[in-house]
């Protein structure tokens, strides 16, 4: 299968980083290179390194990209940028980019198994190589767990009811695809419920994925890092599509941007905490009307910016 992904909120990520000709950028997650290859060509002796931790990513970016010589492509977590960069050799860097989520290939690709909308093997991994997997999830952890991770991740309604069906089916036999599961789910949300919703397991399928690759641990463990790893005027990007991960990039910006831990009642600060930087969206930047009719995955994106001082 062809590794296509439209790259969302483009015009406004090349806006935000503010790219300077010469500088030394990131792009985290880079998946199909979408993005990165928007800013490379804004780049004259600058230079870009791609870092993805899903290899079929980096296949297909590398061969978009290859044309530029000022490209580096690693595989790794984006919350092991630092170090990559680091071991790089490189002390700074003037721009970070970071779109969170899954992506249009690895949603469509069965074999991936992210998806609730075709039967195939249970696996969510982004990294192939990781070893857990949604299927180990779902066969292993307890109810009560289950239960956490649905209604902490998935912000689902009926995360207990699902838990108990789950824990109760797979003592009749494992729970192996992605169909199985999907029924599963559909049978613990009430009929009712059931007429409103666009996709009964759509919540639980994104709670199981964000537990399979850590990913709002990650997120939250990469903002500090990636501010501090920035050059004086250099700027963070990330995009989010879901308000678990916006809320922790909101967080994260406004700590980075006010990290003063005194009482409010406090007539000055004595904590000697001091600001990073600024938040350069006071609101997050959402997609126009235009993008959101041509790409109807972009319709719950948000664009957060920060600069560093």
């Amino acid at each position: 299968m062809k590794f296509e992904h439209e790259p969302v909120l483009l015009d406004e990520v090349l806006e935000g980083l503010n790219i300077k000709p010469d500088g030394i950028y990131v792009d985290g997650t880079l998946g199909g290179g979408g993005h990165s290859f928007k800013i490379v060509q804004k780049l004259t002796t600058g230079r870009l390194i791609g870092i993805d931790q899903d290899k079929d990513a980096l296949e297909a970016a590398g061969r978009r990209l290859s044309i530029f010589p000022n490209v580096s492509i690693v595989k790794s977590n984006y919350v092991n940028a630092v170090s990559v960069l680091k071991d790089m050799g490189i002390t700074g860097v003037d721009g970070i980019l970071l779109d969170i989520g899954v992506s249009s290939y690895q949603i469509d690709n069965p074999e991936r198994g992210f998806t609730y909308r075709e039967d195939a093997v249970l696996d969510m991994r982004m990294d192939r190589e990781s070893s857990l997997t949604a299927k180990d999830i779902v066969n292993t952890y307890s109810k009560e767990e289950l239960a956490r991770i649905f209604r902490e991740y998935g912000e689902e309604d009926f995360a207990a009811n699902i838990a108990k069906h789950i824990v109760n089916e797979r003592e009749i036999r494992e729970i192996e695809t992605t169909g199985q599961l999907a029924e599963i789910v559909e049978r613990a949300i009430p009929a009712k419920v059931r007429k409103g919703r666009p996709a009964s397991a759509k919540k639980t399928f994104q709670a199981l994925r964000i537990e399979v690759n850590s990913e709002l641990d990650v997120l939250k463990t990469a903002i500090p890092e990636m501010i501090d790893f920035l050059n004086p005027g250099g700027r963070l990007a990330i995009i989010t599509f879901h308000s678990l991960e916006d809320r922790i990039v909101k967080n994260e910006f406004r700590k980075a941007e006010n990290p003063c831990t005194c009482p409010p009642n406090f007539p000055v600060c004595t904590c000697g905490a001091v600001p990073k930087g600024k938040i350069v969206t006071k609101k997050p930047i959402v997609p126009s009307e235009e993008e959101c009719t041509r790409n109807k995955r972009a319709a719950s994106a948000k664009l957060r910016v920060f600069e560093k001082n």
